[in-house]
């Protein structure tokens, strides 16, 4: 997967892991893109490690919920780490 691939992945999975934790996290598109490709490493990463399974094409579901899931985990971190809550 390209550079600017991974960083619409990461910005989509990043919004949507913000729906699912709402008030964890503000900020917009940007924030969303950081947190989303953080995310997707972390949850490649720990896919690799965990499950011997990386992430796959753009396409690919098991690519999308890896990266929402690692991102919502960057996500719960980042607040339990900030303390921001609303």
């Amino acid at each position: 997967m390209g550079t600017f691939a991974f960083l619409i992945l990461g910005a989509i999975a990043g919004s949507i892991a913000r729906i699912l934790l709402p008030g964890r996290i503000g900020g917009g598109l940007l924030k969303a893109m950081f947190f989303g490709a953080i995310g997707a490493l972390v949850g490649g990463w720990l896919s690799t490690l965990a499950f011997n399974v990386s992430l796959g094409t753009f396409w690919d579901l098991r690519t999308w919920v890896i990266a929402i899931a690692g991102s919502a985990l960057v996500l719960l971190v980042w607040g339990a780490l900030t303390g921001k809550k609303r």
